[in-house]
């Protein structure tokens, strides 16, 4: 054989074996064939408001404010009520069973029971809605609901517990500059919702004067001066008159609503669902102004945030990782705590969310910003972001939840890493997180 007939039956060889390495075989499949697996859901993280409570606010001060006293409450100004944990019971046993069907938990025993992590803030309500939370999603299991020492949470009150430096001015320029630094135009802005409020307090026509508000010791809510000032205790900046009183007072109505008030009871027999849909308009522009402005979210959400994304981050990698909550393998991270949180993290990351019957962004008792990590059949990783609440009938009815019966769930677009379908991908969104935390306000 010639060396040119050796050379080229060599180089037949060399490709029939470059051919054979390249088809596929028949115990594996070039990489483009390998079936996608079907995706899997591996890690959540639950950001929830407390249940149900009673007013913050004293009887006595919400007295100023209307023409007939308000009812008693049968808890603590701020505590959890009966039916506020067992709404939220009802919320955990709804979860369970949606993260079942997900595969993320078992559906029944207490197998998973370590792999749910649970944080709440010191409040009691707060406390008291993580237990709740747990005896829904694992009943009968050892859950335990964990509360950092001392008053001031780092993760929910960052400025109380002495995390950052706010620069107040800036906080209260924040604010004004969105309302052309006059904040009495919210006022005529809200005037027919002002207006239906004044109504149910003291029982007046709309637009017209008004004799029950002239009695001794009443304050005219439209009376209140406006500002915006800068405070302490937790908030750098704050709107003080009408629309803070107005925030506080519909709430305290939603509360009677959601807690199953009658009769005189619910605003004095004047209380409609149609005038608390109304009146909860003021709440919400209160909680845009005072929560969601982006400064003000960055000072207060950003710790909070960032260990929210470590979690994650702990998650995706299966290690453990310095400023997570919980350990390696935790399928569920839950954290309790307030409405003012939701609306900081909305704040940060430019969210929204609407659920039937509320107002946009709202925060209704027991509602919850849900993250869920999910793994793509090839490896890859993505974000599911969305908002869940159960709606006013579920909770003033005391319904059951559950997989045919689901609360109100609401999509969430993140600006700057959602796609067509509403997930990011792990690294868009750790990009889109990561750029909105303010790291002079975080502690490690």
């Amino acid at each position: 054989m010639s060396i040119t007939e050796v050379c080229w039956s060599r180089g037949i060889v060399l490709l029939n074996l470059l051919i054979f390495l390249l088809l596929p075989s028949a115990g594996a499949a070039a990489p483009d064939n390998v079936p996608a697996r079907k995706p899997k859901l591996i890690f959540a993280v639950i950001l929830t408001r407390h249940g149900v409570r009673s007013p913050i606010a004293s009887v006595e001060a919400l007295n100023a404010f209307s023409s007939q006293p308000w009812p008693a409450w049968d808890v603590p100004p701020g505590d959890l009520t009966p039916r506020g944990r067992k709404l939220m019971e009802l919320f955990g046993s709804y979860y369970r069973s949606y993260f079942s069907s997900n595969g993320l938990l078992s559906q029944a025993g207490c197998e998973d029971a370590d792999r749910i992590f649970i944080r709440a803030d010191t409040d009691t309500r707060t406390r008291e809605t993580g237990r709740a939370l747990a005896v829904g999603m694992m009943p009968g299991c050892q859950v335990e609901v964990q509360v950092a020492s001392g008053k001031d949470d780092p993760l929910f009150s960052p400025l109380n517990a002495g995390i950052g430096e706010p620069d107040c001015a800036l906080a209260v320029a924040s604010i004004a500059g969105r309302i052309g630094g006059d904040p009495s135009a919210f006022i005529a802005t809200y005037r027919n919702e002002f207006e239906t409020l004044r109504q149910v307090l003291f029982g007046c026509v709309p637009y017209s004067p008004c004799p029950a508000e002239q009695q001794s010791g009443k304050q005219t809510l439209l009376d209140q001066p406006s500002s915006v000032v800068a405070v302490t205790g937790g908030h750098a900046a704050d709107i003080q008159g009408p629309l803070k009183i107005g925030s506080n007072l519909s709430e305290a109505f939603l509360l009677e609503y959601a807690n199953g008030m009658e009769g005189r009871d619910l605003g004095w027999g004047r209380l409609t669902e149609a005038k608390l849909l109304e009146i909860m308009r003021i709440h919400e522009a209160y909680a845009d102004l005072a929560r969601q402005t982006p400064y003000i979210a960055r000072i207060q959400g950003s710790n909070l945030l960032s260990h929210i994304l470590r979690s994650m981050a702990q998650a995706a990698s299966d290690t453990t990782l310095s400023g997570s909550l919980g350990k390696s393998g935790d399928h569920v991270l839950v954290i309790a705590g307030h409405d003012t949180n939701l609306s900081n993290i909305a704040g940060m990351l430019g969210i929204s969310w609407l659920l039937g019957g509320y107002q946009p962004t709202d925060t209704p008792p027991g509602g919850a910003l849900v993250f869920e990590l999910w793994r793509q059949g090839r490896g890859e990783f993505v974000v599911n972001t969305y908002f869940t609440a159960q709606s006013l009938e579920q909770m003033r009815n005391v319904l059951p939840l559950s997989i045919d019966n689901p609360p109100l769930k609401s999509p969430v677009f993140v600006p700057g890493c959602s796609r067509g379908n509403m997930t990011c991908t792990w690294e868009e969104f750790q990009r889109t997180v990561n750029n909105a935390i303010d790291l002079a306000f975080v502690r490690p």
